[in-house]
């Protein structure tokens, strides 16, 4: 099976909506990871050469425009041969209103090199052709010596580029513009389309507000920024209050900054200073201190916990109060799913003392103030709604244009948490639960089983295109939820019987499906009963599929609770996680990095694209998520929290950041995530909570209309 999850992610998004704040144009700001340059390529013909790294450019973490990194380009200008070297735009979903420039714009460190020893440069189409090529120095100052230039060429010189726009370039090409023979070594920095002429410069002085120290990073928080004109918050550290060194940059967008050192047990200084899009800096901020500390293991798990919360509390949208899609990505965008995930993430918080009830109160009720009023297609939700408007989001495309039934489940698992989480006599919290019983009582479920004699439900259904999508819901994968709550509903429930009829079908329709979709008869009929890696599998397609199978529906059900006549949940659960552990340690791939420190195949972005990686080697492409491990942590909490050492002190400098862990990363392509992402960040908070101290778990459960579903399937 190609779940629709997946199939939807690889669709083309429409345009982003008008209030949507713009992006850069950027082809390389910095490289997330040291050594070379993921979305570079590097090539020469003999006697020439360039410098490369698994055909990749190297970076440079010592020499750069804007810290932390630049683009180091070292050749050969061969009397015979020829180099190149060419660096792509990244693709980031969700960045899709971007800002139109009218020049190509970058920095370049040009050391001893003479102008005439200098690279030409060309713009490159999505059509596979380029341009003309021209001389770096006809639009740069003749300033030699160790000091970093600008170099600014207006679209319009390239010919090629009449009658284009700037989304019809992919690419910046560096090619060889000299015969001298001699070895040259220049660095390129801060590569975007910009326009022409200066923007206002920026006048304020930032302020710093405070700087928390944990094992091996320093969290930095500062005033939000609302001045357009900032393009870059930098920030400076030094390790004596007097010497400063720049070691960040911050999109404006985002106020707070993790500085990750890599040292425990040390005091740090900190000052900030702002950057205008022609790169000039503002004074800086007063300075401010924190210190790195030892940390033990409970703490390692509030300090994870906590900083995927803020993503949903700080990273917000707005208006609804519900999550992104992932950050950065759209702004006025959220995703109904990742929102459901977010509430429990936002209940955990509240528990945990990272915010206090009364604001936890707060944002439920504007949350539900929203709920109550958007779009909804048969009392269902839309996958992705706009959140200024509340009206549905086509982001996977036309077809996507109604309700959601799987996202909605998501939604309402959050949702009836919180019914049972605010439960005392204050006003406020009796109108948080009527309002949610409210929106709980309005879906109507039964309408999407399309017809009154089907055995399934239907995923989708569109104002104008009815069941143009036709995806029935069928198990094991994600929606199991989807029919408990649909079973549970006290005023659109579907029979009971319907999960054996649909979810666990027996029927050839359904074993065709699963085949379908796992490429193995294994797991065709529900059931499993096979052994993989040592491990006996219950249920599951394949050897179990990825992990998010066994977190999404079981963030507020507990799995403990639910014994079919197949197998209890929680154990066949715990058996997925360790079949997919026991892979990565074999690791039949031989994709570095993966061992028994980190392990966890799931659904999560791509350096190409958004997949679901499995542990199956036709479905392993050598990426990792790290919500795959750490939300599996009810499962296996001795293999998670070595995963999460692994992933904090090992691997931290890349891969931690404001809202926790990225991602995504790949060691054998030496890539890394931009992005956190709406659907992995709440898991890892609430997972880690259920371990804990079970509160998700004890929340839904608590629930008398989740109680009376699970009686109507007459689970054994």
């Amino acid at each position: 099976m190609k779940y629709r999850l997946l199939i939807l992610f690889l669709i083309g998004s429409l345009a982003a909506a008008a209030q949507e704040p713009y992006y850069d144009a950027v082809f390389f700001a910095n490289s997330r990871m040291s050594g070379n340059y993921f979305y570079s390529t590097a090539s020469y013909q003999s006697p020439s050469w360039i410098r490369n790294m698994q055909k990749n450019l190297p970076v440079s973490d010592s020499l750069f425009f804007t810290p932390g990194n630049s683009l180091q380009l070292q050749y050969v200008n061969g009397s015979a041969g020829k180099w190149s070297a060419d660096v792509y735009k990244q693709r980031i979903r969700g960045q899709d209103h971007v800002r139109e420039g009218t020049a190509l714009q970058l920095k370049i460190f040009i050391g001893s090199t003479k102008s005439g020893q200098l690279p030409a440069v060309q713009i490159g189409f999505n059509d596979s052709s380029v341009s003309e090529a021209l001389l770096l120095t006809g639009y740069m100052q003749p300033v030699p010596g160790s000091n970093w230039q600008n170099v600014l060429i207006p679209l319009s010189a390239f010919k090629k580029y009449a009658g284009k726009q700037n989304d019809d370039i992919r690419s910046v090409h560096f090619i060889q513009n000299s015969t001298d023979n001699g070895q040259h070594e220049i660095y390129i920095d801060d590569i975007e389309l910009s326009n022409a002429l200066p923007a206002g410069s920026v006048a304020r002085t930032p302020k710093l507000r405070k700087a928390t120290g944990f094992a091996r990073h320093v969290d930095l928080v500062w005033e939000p920024i609302t001045d357009t004109a900032v393009k870059y918050v930098k920030i400076y550290r030094s390790e004596n209050g007097t010497d400063f060194k720049a070691v960040g940059i911050q999109s404006p967008m985002t106020y707070r900054y993790a500085d990750y050192t890599g040292v425990t047990g040390k005091k740090y200084y900190y000052k900030i200073t702002l950057l205008d899009r022609s790169y000039r800096e503002s004074s800086p901020s007063e300075i401010v201190q924190g210190n790195t500390r030892p940390m033990n293991d409970d703490e390692l798990l509030t300090m994870v916990q906590e900083a995927n919360f803020r993503y949903y509390y700080e990273g917000s949208e707005k208006v609804s109060g519900l999550s992104r899609e992932n950050i950065p990505g759209r702004h006025d965008m959220i995703a109904m799913g990742a929102s459901g995930f977010g509430m429990l993430a936002l209940i955990t918080g509240t528990e945990r003392k990272f915010i206090t009830r009364d604001k936890s109160i707060d944002r439920f009720t504007q949350i539900v103030n929203f709920l109550e009023k958007a779009e909804t297609h048969h009392g269902v939700f839309p996958h992705f709604m706009n959140g200024p408007t509340g009206k549905t989001e086509p982001f996977f495309g036309r077809r996507d244009n109604g309700g959601d039934l799987v996202e909605t489940s998501f939604l309402m698992q959050g949702l009836l948490a919180a019914r049972a989480y605010f439960n005392r006599a204050d006003p406020k919290e009796k109108i948080i639960r009527n309002k949610i019983t409210a929106i709980w009582q309005k879906i109507e479920w039964d309408w999407y089983r399309r017809t009154a004699d089907s055995k399934y439900l239907f995923w989708h259904w569109s104002p104008d295109q009815a069941w143009i999508i036709n995806h029935k819901l069928i198990g094991w994968n994600e929606t199991m939820i989807t029919y408990l709550l649909a079973i549970a509903s006290p005023t659109h429930g579907v029979p009971g019987s319907m999960y054996y009829s649909g979810w666990a079908s027996q029927e050839n329709e359904a074993q065709q499906y699963r085949k379908g979709w796992g490429q193995t008869p294994d797991g065709s009929m529900y059931s499993n009963g096979k052994t993989y890696f040592g491990v006996p599998l219950d249920v599951g397609v394949s050897n179990g599929g990825p992990l998010f199978f066994v977190h999404y529906s079981f963030l507020g059900y507990d799995p403990h609770a639910l014994t079919d006549k197949y197998t209890n949940y929680f154990k066949n659960n715990r058996n997925i996680a360790l079949i997919n552990y026991r892979y990565c340690m074999e690791n039949p791939g031989g994709f570095a990095g993966y061992s028994d420190s980190c392990w966890g195949l799931t659904a999560c972005d791509g350096p190409y694209h958004y997949s679901a990686s499995e542990p199956v080697p036709w479905q392993d492409e050598g990426k990792m998520a790290p919500t795959g491990a750490l939300a599996s942590f009810p499962y296996t909490p001795e293999e998670s929290m070595k995963a999460l050492k692994n992933y904090y002190y090992n691997y931290g400098k890349f891969l931690w950041g404001e809202y926790g862990f990225r991602d995504a990363f790949n060691l054998s392509q030496n890539w890394c995530s931009e992005i956190y992402m709406g659907l992995n960040q709440a898991p890892v908070t609430v997972m880690i909570e259920n371990y804990r101290s079970g509160l998700l778990w004890k929340l839904l459960m608590s629930d008398p209309d989740i109680q009376n579903g699970l009686k109507k399937i007459r689970l054994p």
